[in-house]
């Protein structure tokens, strides 16, 4: 046996193929990656999707800044910016487990790139969109093919890379999202200075040469040149590929049948109560981080500032972290204690009162909210059949969103009600053995979040847990 397949890690099960994913309920064993896990890039088949993936994410950051700004030039308020966010937000609730029904069906790779083609012709057109109800309506469009692209992409990895590799590729891909966003912002402010260089041309004088157009062509051509990265990447055919229109009627049932399936699984049902009780938490310390560190650090805008670099510098050390332990832990055993640590990190940044412990903290929830987000990933890859992983995404694409968007507006709400009820009852302060503890409302409310991300780690810890009885007493049968 040994010499017959002498690459296999001495392991008493070996891990299903790339295209053939473990079943549903199946909990990863311990052991050590492969060796290999070190040179996934010299994977071509990855390495087109990962670079797919990082020309996007830059172009979205620059995008996303450039839409934003002529928003705010064309309505001169506030609202337009909320409308664009509304129209970048509502697709994720109403569209994307009908996406993900639809993944399933069709070709995905030829998904990506249509994706890609056009989201590229879209934002080609918006340097010529004078109004709201234009920019609205293509930021709606836009969003809807993004949806497409995520979980599709997110659905072809297993299909490319082997089982031992699948938390390394999440890595990358967390890096390739949210690496890119400092040099999308660099990328947008030099284009500024191109910009005012182009308008001494006069034979330019009847383009449109700002700052936002010249982002929105950058963004183009890179959603181009993700297009030509995938084009050329292979995937496994499968009968959905040969599925040209939409059947509703079917449509609906796949969608249906997703649902019934998170429903009917503890494990995949675990890594999303998880992953939204870490979201829901997590996500208040971006709307109340100015507020806290103001009022409780004795900061400003530069504290805040501080305070988010550490965010992204925890998320990015959490990365060689997470492959770390993932050499000597489970991922599902990883994801759990991450997400428990995330919410045990956020109860202790908000105890604290000095902004020099508040940066270490917050570098630490960092690290652990990154390492959550990529094993829950890797978990349902590992997890679900291919058949069903495009609507199992397209779910989970949802619950981030609608975890996002209630941590972001629900977060300062609940901030101020605890201030009223705190001021109210204990003036804002307590005292336990000789000491003045302060509690405005933002302390609580961050507080509050780290203690649901605690309980949502324990509520997954159970599902999880009861989805390994499940099989363990499944394979004795």
């Amino acid at each position: 046996m040994s010499e017959q397949a002498p690459n296999l890690p001495p392991t008493p099960e070996q891990p299903d193929p790339p295209d053939q994913p473990a079943r549903a309920g199946q909990l990863d064993p311990p052991g050590p990656a492969s060796k290999r896990a070190g040179h996934i890039l010299s994977n071509r088949s990855f390495l087109r999707l990962w670079l797919a993936q990082v020309v996007s994410s830059l172009g979205d950051w620059i995008g996303l800044i450039a839409i934003l700004a002529l928003a705010n030039r064309i309505s001169k308020s506030g609202t337009g910016v909320g409308l664009v966010m509304t129209a970048r937000m509502l697709p994720g609730f109403m569209l994307a487990p009908v996406g993900g029904a639809l993944i399933d069906r069709w070709d995905r790779r030829r998904v990506m790139v249509t994706c890609d083609i056009g989201r590229a012709g879209l934002l080609a057109l918006l340097p010529f969109v004078n109004t709201l109800v234009g920019l609205v309506c293509i930021s709606f469009a836009l969003e809807v093919l993004s949806l497409l692209w995520g979980p599709a992409k997110d659905a072809s990895v297993p299909n490319v890379v082997p089982a031992e590799q699948l938390s390394t590729a999440n890595s990358l891909g967390l890096v390739a999202a949210w690496g890119t966003f400092p040099i999308g912002g660099a990328i947008f402010g030099a284009l500024a200075v191109i910009a005012k260089w182009l308008g001494g041309f006069s034979a330019l004088g009847r383009f449109s040469v700002d700052q936002e157009s010249l982002a929105f062509w950058a963004d183009s051509l890179t959603f181009i040149a993700s297009a030509l990265f995938i084009v050329r990447l292979r995937l496994p055919r499968h009968e959905r590929g040969t599925v040209e229109t939409i059947a509703w009627g079917q449509t609906y049932r796949d969608v249906v049948g997703g649902l019934s399936f998170i429903r009917g699984d503890p494990l995949v049902r675990g890594v999303m109560i998880g992953i939204a009780g870490g979201l829901l938490g997590g996500g208040v310390m971006v709307p109340l981080g100015p507020t806290f560190a103001r009022s409780v650090l004795g900061g400003g805008a530069g504290a805040f500032a501080l305070l988010m670099t550490a965010l992204g510098m925890g998320a990015a050390i959490g990365v060689p972290t997470l492959l770390w332990m993932q050499r000597h832990l489970p991922t599902a055993k990883v994801f759990l204690v991450a997400v428990a640590a995330t919410g045990i990190g956020i109860v202790t940044v908000a105890c604290v009162s000095t902004l020099a412990p508040a940066i270490v903290i917050v570098v630490l929830v960092g690290a652990a909210a990154g390492s959550a987000y990529v094993t829950g990933f890797t978990v349902l890859q590992e997890s679900v059949a291919d058949e069903l992983r495009g609507r199992i995404f397209g779910a989970l694409y949802t619950i981030v969103r609608l975890c996002l968007l209630l941590s972001l507006t629900v977060g300062p709400f609940a901030s101020s009600l605890l201030d009223a009820i705190s001021h109210r009852t204990i003036n804002r302060r307590v005292h336990v053995g000789g000491v003045s503890i302060s509690l405005p409302g933002v302390r609580l409310a961050l507080l509050l979040g780290g203690v649901i991300t605690i309980l949502s780690s324990v509520a997954a810890r159970r599902r999880m847990r009861r989805a390994q009885h499940e099989h363990v007493v499944g394979g004795i049968a």
